[in-house]
């Protein structure tokens, strides 16, 4: 698969590496970063080879959020020339440009949560806006040092509230301290995000990469089957009105993954003490 604005890596072990590429804009999401992220992302929908999957950013930050000068593009009346591919800035009012847009760009969290694999960020540097936003679909976030959360869209007259941030920041760190965030546009270091559960790990920077394979090559030694269905009872855990939709969801996970082959590989492991061999299917 080649990419413009990303660059997507399968390794053999079943860890998929995705990078955001535009170093030099620091990572700045673009109409076609976009599009390039819901082409990897439909693919990774039904790849069963990628088990688990790091998301970093090259360069000096993860990423500084959405592409400004191209923002300007959404307040224009008129057709710009080149980018007929991109359906939203096909149409003459402003506004309606700026509603599918948002629909776009809001549908990569969507499916971030979607696909089976769970996502190991990587974040260093600026971590704003739209990039703030795929820090918190992830399923885990490892932190550089120099890493800032920034959610400053309350800042310039905007919402505090984008790309899911009033959804994930209340369930990741609270409903006052999330709020606190979002009223305030404050940015936070890597220190105060672990204390409040929004980085599992602080790394030096040059080490970040390293710290997401270690973790990574520990959940590809867990049964496939096994990862995927417990991403799915996550997700649904975050909206389930009751304790026992959750335990009726659970029970037949259980019931379904103890069917599976790789049961019977688990236990062989476990009694002759050795890590389990599954298939990467």
């Amino acid at each position: 698969m080649q990419f413009k604005t990303i660059k997507f890596e399968l390794r053999d072990d079943g860890i998929g590496i995705l990078s955001l590429n535009r170093p030099e804009k620091l990572n700045a999401i673009s109409f076609e970063m976009e599009e390039e992220l819901h082409e990897v992302l439909d693919h990774l929908m039904t790849n069963l080879d990628c088990r688990v999957l790091i998301l970093k950013g090259e360069g000096r930050a993860f990423s500084a959020g959405t592409d400004l000068q191209e923002g300007l593009i959404l307040n224009s009346k008129r057709k710009p020339e080149g980018y007929d591919r991109f359906y939203y800035l096909n149409v003459p009012e402003p506004l309606k440009k700026k509603i599918y847009h948002q629909w776009r760009i809001s549908q990569i969290i969507i499916k971030m949560r979607k696909i089976s694999q769970p996502i190991i960020a990587l974040v260093h540097g600026a971590t704003a806006g739209g990039g703030f936003g795929f820090a918190m679909a992830s399923d885990m976030r490892i932190g550089s040092d120099d890493v800032k959360f920034i959610n400053a869209s309350i800042n310039i007259g905007l919402t505090g509230a984008d790309v899911g941030g009033s959804y994930f920041l209340p369930r990741l760190i609270g409903m006052a301290k999330a709020s606190e965030m979002l009223y305030s546009g404050r940015a936070i270091g890597a220190i105060e995000a672990q204390d409040c559960g929004l980085l599992i790990k602080i790394s030096k920077k040059e080490n970040l990469l390293k710290e997401g394979l270690n973790l990574a090559l520990e959940l590809v030694k867990k049964s496939p089957l096994g990862l995927r269905m417990t991403k799915q009872a996550i997700n649904l855990s975050l909206d389930s009105p009751s304790l026992e939709n959750i335990i009726q969801y659970e029970n037949s996970s259980i019931v379904l993954s103890f069917s599976s082959k790789d049961v019977n590989e688990a236990s062989s492991a476990f009694f002759e003490k050795r890590d389990p061999k599954y298939g990467l299917r």
